[in-house]
């Protein structure tokens, strides 16, 4: 079942679902500009300000090979710092890793018969100019808490801006029916960098 905004209240104000800091405001104020991060039942991510540029080479990613992925991103990556007089200039087919400003929390609490999954999508305003934002990977397990972490392409004909704190993706929370027996922390669980580090 996929929460409403009342239900997305709802679970932020009983601790079952964790934005941090949280999106405001919760209802829009007509008289005012300031945009709503909140839809009929999603919630809209703003982008952090780092941003990973991953380094081409004569290297090749391993999947069947064991160990961290992100060790091995982190080498292969240059860091970039974003402000908000110099936004990222992001190119035609070029891919970066970025980082939600808000940290999202899923907290598995003991005595229910029900938690909390969710999924970060892209936003349509942001895939018509041609930005793909979080694709092929979306899902958010109960107990994760971290930023989330972006895969950001642009497939559009000219170059996009990235500007940290500009709304990024939004997320979509869905109750998962009975608790979950926790079977081994997912390797990017506590990310602080797009890296996964």
């Amino acid at each position: 079942m996929i929460l409403s905004n009342v239900e997305i209240f709802s679970a932020l104000d009983e601790g079952r679902l964790i934005i941090d800091p949280e999106p405001s405001p919760r209802i829009p104020d007509l008289g005012k500009e300031a945009e709503c991060p909140y839809d009929t039942h999603s919630v809209d991510l703003r982008l952090g300000n780092e941003l990973s540029i991953p380094s081409g080479g004569t290297f090749a990613y391993d999947h069947t090979q064991p160990g961290q992925l992100s060790k091995l991103l982190s080498q292969n990556s240059q860091p970039r710092r974003l402000q908000e007089d110099q936004p990222f200039r992001l190119n035609p087919n070029v891919f970066v890793l970025g980082i939600t400003l808000e940290t999202v929390g899923l907290p598995i609490i003991q005595g229910r018969d029900t938690c909390l999954a969710a999924r970060i999508e892209g936003k349509s305003s942001r895939a018509r100019c041609g930005l793909l934002v979080h694709f092929t990977a979306p899902t958010v397990h109960p107990g994760f808490h971290s930023p989330l972490v972006l895969e950001m392409i642009n497939l559009g004909p000219v170059p996009i801006l990235l500007t940290p704190g500009m709304y990024i993706a939004q997320l979509i929370v869905e109750e998962v029916k009975g608790i979950p027996r926790q079977l081994s922390l997912n390797q990017f669980h506590g990310q602080k960098h797009p890296d996964g580090t």
